[in-house]
């Protein structure tokens, strides 16, 4: 999609307009509800329903695209994707940002209904993208670690009306619709404060097929610190995660979807002799974002959607507008060739890509 100066301007200000909204919606919450809060009483997770999977949850298997079978199913991979942001989902909503149950469910629903297959944000800036033959890629990804993302009921399971258990469930409902998301955490995942619960829950996630990655230790506004301050924010999540058993992030979520002024440094860097550098960084931003094989595709500001309706700054800007922009709009959309190891695209777009880890490129 090709964006005029103007309508580029626009989408700036929208940008500005989002993280304004986000800083405004955090600050008001209740000490309870701020993403490093520590709750008095939080139920400790007992750990794994299920074992480890060992193939990548709900991946198809593979097939070999060819110029044919491209044309067939309409593949475009370099399309628009949208990666959409969540916050808190709440019964009630205090803030803007927040989505109730059922905001998710009914969103959820309508992305499955209309052929979209969740990716996690990892795979999506690695390019490794493996959703069937004529589908679309969807980025779901959730800020701040909140209680209301996850949690185990007494049977193991995800419990009803949190962020795991509405996907699951629009899973079950939808068999094509792969239950996975990205959480990008604190310094207390969930709100669990004994590292017992905390690697119990990323354990479980991460054996699902969740990724679990780094959104900064306590959530600051990384643009107002200084160049080893930002380090120091990433590193110390790292450092969790390894404690917890979880792999090294290949991701991170910039708070307020500020980028430090030292813009590389929330991609790589260093601190106390531990080193970090991410595949993908992801603002909180305001439109769709390109194919991880375009040219123009930038890994260190990866744009995302707001989820919301079209109400006052949302009128043009978040979940509701674009997803119904891309179904109005498919030739813009990013379409599967259902073929990990190969790039299909119309002929017309072979200018605008470049084929990342020597994929091979098919044009038609």
């Amino acid at each position: 999609m090709r964006l005029s100066a103007s309508l580029t301007r626009i989408i700036g200000i929208a940008n500005v307009a989002v993280v304004t909204v986000a800083v405004i919606g955090l600050s008001l919450m209740p000490p309870g509800n701020v993403p490093h809060a520590k709750p008095k009483d939080v139920a400790k997770v007992e750990g794994s329903a299920a074992p480890p999977t060992t193939t990548p949850v709900g991946q198809p298997p593979g097939v070999v695209s060819t110029p044919g079978f491209a044309r067939q199913v309409h593949a475009n991979e370099a399309g628009l994707v949208p990666v959409l942001m969540y916050h808190r989902i709440l019964a009630k909503r205090i803030a803007s940002i927040d989505r109730t149950p059922g905001q998710l469910r009914k969103e959820l629903e309508k992305l499955a209904g209309q052929g979209y297959v969740p990716i996690t944000a990892r795979e999506f800036a690695t390019g490794d993208i493996r959703v069937p033959a004529g589908k679309f890629p969807v980025v779901l990804t959730f800020d701040d670690g909140h209680p209301s993302h996850f949690a185990l009921d007494a049977g193991g399971n995800p419990a009803p009306d949190t962020a795991v258990g509405v996907i699951q469930e629009v899973a079950r409902k939808f068999p094509s619709f792969r239950p996975v998301a990205t959480f990008w955490i604190n310094r207390e995942p969930f709100g669990m404060r004994d590292r017992e619960s905390q690697a119990a829950a990323v354990r479980w996630l991460v054996d699902h097929g969740y990724e679990v990655a780094n959104h900064t230790w306590n959530h600051p506004n990384l643009r107002a610190l200084k160049r080893k301050k930002v380090s120091e924010q990433i590193v110390r999540v790292e450092r969790l995660l390894k404690k917890l058993g979880v792999p090294p992030s290949r991701t991170m979520a910039l708070p307020y979807g500020s980028l430090p002024r030292t813009k590389k440094a929330a991609r790589a860097g260093a601190w106390d002799g531990t080193r970090y550098d991410f595949a993908g960084v992801f603002l909180a931003g305001a439109e769709p974002s390109l194919s991880p094989y375009a040219k123009k595709f930038d890994r260190g500001a990866i744009q995302r959607i707001q989820s919301n309706g079209k109400k006052g700054e949302c009128r043009k800007w978040c979940s509701q507008y674009w997803l119904e922009w891309l179904h109005k709009h498919p030739g813009e959309r990013y379409v599967s060739d259902g073929d990990p190891d190969r790039i299909s695209i119309p002929e017309t777009l072979r200018g605008n890509i470049v084929a990342k880890r020597g994929l091979q490129v098919i044009a038609y």
